[in-house]
């Protein structure tokens, strides 16, 4: 029997650390531990066995395991090559990569997601039958099976090492990856179904699932919120009974680790859930679905900063999986290597369901007293008439979004970040949206004692208030994350919605994409420019996908949908072309744009950003780092800044950032390698150096 272990830690240190196993001696590869860590003790993964202690450590000073956590192992030589691979290419310690991968329970429950009986013989989706378009979308898909799988799956292991050490190694499946710049199809199958909102590519996504679990194969199903999570569970629940599991943030620890060994154990064919469902342990992985592939929720906000579109095309380059994304609105990139012929686009282009295209409208507000124009009003009123329901949708929570005074310009300003406070009535308070610091609203303005100063500009809350006093008969739910905190109420409120007990929906990004309600008439964009102009070159793309998306929930099911896009900028080019849903038009303009401007998908960001509670310290750093690396970055890149965040206090955290920008990833991932191992010499403690592979967001 194995007398010590190595563990890995979810902390930042780029080492593992050899362990005595405990009297019961049941510790193993894959299991987590409960080991001393200095002065503290940590739940350490245990990723080798061994009969020796390291070379050159004494037996005495080697700690002993505490106790073991799991029964069973929960990951295995897959999961290590992975967190290995996730670690050299999103700049984190394996550690830190597995901590992301694993589920946080401490034992499993009894819990599954779905008590439907298993995959009927001949069940065809409840009797529907696939439109011409979605007939030639899945034979696309399905005719993979076979040879060109093991092919690929060969050609693709060896591109990568066959998880060798080299951080070249660890890159080489990841360099053409959505990459702007490939020049040939990637080692492996990749898809994308295109279709406006209401074509029916969801029954598209679930025939294909079908036809690999029949085949004994498994596939993963990610989408991008929550709320879809539980529509998605819920029709693949129906379909494939206790062949699915869900693995979502919403479920507890418990009921995550429960779900996770019955997809080790090879009981579970197909899971479905957000970002973090991409690291599931399915067996004989055959496809890997992405919906919604455009939005900003598959790329984590915290270390490591993965995007699971990446993680999924490395998972398919190492097992010969197929690739199967769609959206009404891909992202730019996914844009570009269609129109190069890269990925298969595969198009949806009717409506189904007796649904027809919305009539969309663009509203002036610039004479408008308060949130909603007549036009709105008058619109609500006759779809209540009509016994229909109305969703309005605004991307920002709270009732008003800043302080300003009008007498000397004052803006009330969180203590710990650069951002206004957002008031909430319902709480009383002042709300930082980004630390949490909450404060009491002022009476008078703070600088100069003038009563001309008040909270300004409007957000869910204000126009839930002005609809419920505009609309008093009517049934009103506001959904924002203020709204639905408790457990299952997310459910239960879109549960109410569709089942016609509510005539208006108003909420956040919630409402905005992938939900189906066939009692929808109209959808009013409450104001479509948040978010329009804000300094990042991804905005315009942002504000476009999110008006063409809510767009996409009116006449679903009626050929009758309307939808209202209230502005103060009627005239803009971004707008005009949502409203028009010609997103042909927009990417022509946009790609322009970002060509001339070499963005993405011209070329590739590292983001490097530091953080300090002392600016001077973030300062230094940040041109410490730039002088470092300048000189080792490869020919044709090149650096923008060091520059203040846009966001530049966080949290009490002074931040600064660098942008390297080229147009190959391999390289300019080796120069920031090279470049950080030189600034680890003589760093200074005071300062947190954050990297971002494939930024989303430059706030």
């Amino acid at each position: 029997m194995p007398k010590y272990v190595e563990l890995l830690f979810d902390v930042p240190l780029k080492q593992s650390f050899t362990y005595q196993v405990s009297e019961k001696g049941d510790e193993s590869v894959g299991k987590r531990v409960i080991a001393p860590f200095g002065r503290r003790e940590l739940t350490g993964f245990v990723i080798a066995e061994r009969d020796v202690p390291p070379l050159g450590v004494e037996e005495s000073r080697i700690k002993q395991i505490r106790r073991v956590v799991d029964k069973e192992p929960l990951f295995g030589p897959d999961e290590i090559e992975l967190s290995r691979w996730l670690s050299a290419y999103y700049f984190c310690t394996q550690g830190e990569a597995l901590a992301a991968m694993l589920p946080s329970g401490r034992r499993a429950s009894s819990y599954t997601s779905f008590g439907a009986d298993d995959l009927e013989e001949g069940y065809d989706g409840k009797g529907l039958s696939l439109s011409g378009e979605q007939e030639t979308a899945l034979r696309s898909i399905i005719g993979t099976v076979g040879g060109a799988e093991d092919t690929a799956g060969r050609s693709a292991t060896e591109e990568a090492g066959a998880g060798g050490s080299r951080v070249d190694d660890m890159l080489s499946a990841s360099r053409t990856a959505l990459s702007p710049v490939l020049k040939s199809a990637p080692p492996y199958k990749t898809y994308y179904l295109y279709g406006i909102t209401g074509s029916g590519k969801t029954e598209v996504f679930l025939r294909a699932a079908e036809h690999f679990v029949r085949r004994g194969k498994s596939l993963i199903y990610l989408v991008p919120e929550i709320s879809l999570t539980h529509q998605a569970a819920e029709a693949i629940g129906k379909r494939f009974g206790t062949l699915a599991a869900t693995l979502h943030s919403g479920m507890s620890g418990s009921e995550r680790l429960s779900e996770w060994m019955r997809i080790k154990r090879g009981e579970v064919q197909i899971v479905v859930g957000p970002r973090s469902a991409v690291f599931s342990p399915v067996r004989d992985l055959a496809l890997v679905i992405i919906d919604e592939e455009h939005d900003a929720s598959f790329k984590s906000g915290n270390t490591p900063r993965y995007h699971a579109r990446q993680v999924a095309m490395r998972r398919c380059a190492r097992t010969g999986a197929s690739l199967l994304m769609g959206s009404a609105t891909p992202s730019a990139e996914a844009w570009k290597l269609m129109s190069d012929g890269l990925i298969t686009r595969l198009d949806l282009t009717k409506r189904l369901s007796g649904g027809s295209v919305p009539e969309i409208k663009i509203v002036s507000l610039e004479h408008t007293d308060g949130c909603l124009s007549y036009e709105l009003k008058e619109e609500i009123r006759k779809t209540a008439l009509a016994k229909r329901q109305t969703i309005l949708f605004l991307n920002r929570r709270g009732f008003a979004y800043f302080y300003h005074c009008k007498d000397c310009g004052f803006e009330l300003l969180c203590k710990h970040c650069s951002v206004s406070l957002t008031w909430h009535k319902a709480r009383g308070k002042a709300v930082c949206h980004y630390c949490g610091y909450q404060s009491n609203p002022p009476s008078a303005c703070p600088s100069c004692g003038s009563l001309s100063a008040g909270f300004m500009g409007f957000g869910t809350e204000m126009i839930e208030e002005e609809v419920r006093r505009a609309f008093p008969d009517l049934r009103v739910t506001r959904l924002d994350t203020d709204s639905v905190q408790k457990k299952g109420s997310l459910e239960a409120a879109l549960a109410s919605f569709r089942a016609g007990a509510v005539d208006i929906l108003l909420g956040t990004q919630m409402v905005a994409k992938g939900l189906n309600f066939p009692g929808v008439r109209l959808v009013g964009v409450v104001f479509a420019d948040t978010g329009l102009h804000l300094p990042d070159f991804r905005a315009a793309e942002r504000t476009f996908s999110l008006i063409v998306q809510v767009a996409g929930r009116a006449g679903r099911f009626f050929p009758d949908g309307k939808v209202l896009v209230q502005t103060l900028r009627p005239h803009d080019e971004v707008i005009r072309k949502a409203c028009a849903l010609d997103v042909e038009a927009f990417f022509k303009a946009e790609l322009e744009q970002r060509k001339e401007q070499e963005f993405p998908p011209y070329s590739r960001l590292i983001r490097v950003l530091s953080r300090s509670r002392d600016a001077g310290r973030a300062d230094n750093a940040i041109h410490r780092f730039r002088q470092i690396v300048e000189g080792l970055l490869p020919r044709g890149a090149d650096m923008l800044g060091p520059a203040e965040c846009p966001l530049s206090i966080v949290a009490g955290n002074h931040r600064r950032h660098i942008l390297l920008r080229g147009t190959d990833m391999g390289a300019l991932h080796s120069a920031v390698r090279r470049g950080l191992d030189l600034y680890e010499v003589g760093k200074d403690a005071r300062v947190y150096l954050e990297l971002d592979v494939d930024p989303v967001s430059l706030l």
